[in-house]
């Protein structure tokens, strides 16, 4: 993963920001050990989305009355949005997130928002009887909720450049867990990033709006 670049005298100040990477790998190794046990997982891949493309720095929200996939991994990530993002404020931009990925996927009654000073950009899909589908799906969280998770087969604690289940290989070193199965009800999602290998969106609908998912 990317790192920003620091320039400076040999100061004590110059140390750091170096101090502050060293301090969000420390934390990244505590992040899917709470989700798993919060059971709050859902959908994304590591190196098949930091490393593709500099995050904006917005935040949007992902909900959907069911997901079911088929291959599913979870690690932790550091996203890194693009050298001088006025959204960066001080992260250094760099956000910690939650990384998930599914091979294969379904979710029912699909929003996805995002504010945009004030309004909100509001998409909908799979709310007529057909599902949105998706393979490869990747997505980078910080916030997972649901109102009910369950997995089979699944594996806590294993490292996540030795996984299998989706494809994705993550960071060497970092824990993980990984199922054969995973559905989630009434799903909430703060995302900072998604990717798709395919995405189908039945009954595609996008509009600005006054209220978000």
């Amino acid at each position: 993963m990317a790192t920003s670049e620091h320039t400076g005298g040999d100061t004590p100040r110059a140390a750091a920001p170096r101090g502050r990477v060293r301090l969000r790998r420390a934390a990244l190794m505590g992040v899917p050990a709470f989700a798993a046990a919060a059971t709050l997982v859902i959908l994304t891949a590591q190196g098949a989305i930091a490393a593709q493309f500099a995050i904006s720095g917005m935040p949007f929200t992902v909900t959907a009355d069911r997901l079911e996939g088929r291959g599913f991994e979870q690690f932790g990530a550091l996203d890194n949005m693009a050298e001088g993002s006025p959204n960066a404020g001080d992260t250094g931009g760099q956000v910690l997130t939650v990384v998930s990925a599914i091979k294969s996927a379904k979710l029912t009654k699909l929003c996805q928002s995002v504010e945009l000073g004030g309004t909100y950009l509001h998409i909908t899909a799979g709310d007529k009887g057909t599902p949105v589908a998706a393979s490869d799906l990747t997505t980078d969280s910080t916030v997972l909720t649901g109102s009910d998770a369950s997995f089979d087969n699944i594996e806590i604690g294993g490292d996540a450049s030795t996984f299998t289940k989706a494809g994705v290989k993550g960071p060497l070193g970092v824990f993980g867990q990984q199922a054969d199965t995973v559905t989630i009800t009434k799903l909430r999602q703060t995302n900072w990033a998604t990717t798709a290998a395919k995405f189908r969106l039945p009954n595609l609908h996008l509009s600005f709006s006054s209220k978000g998912c």
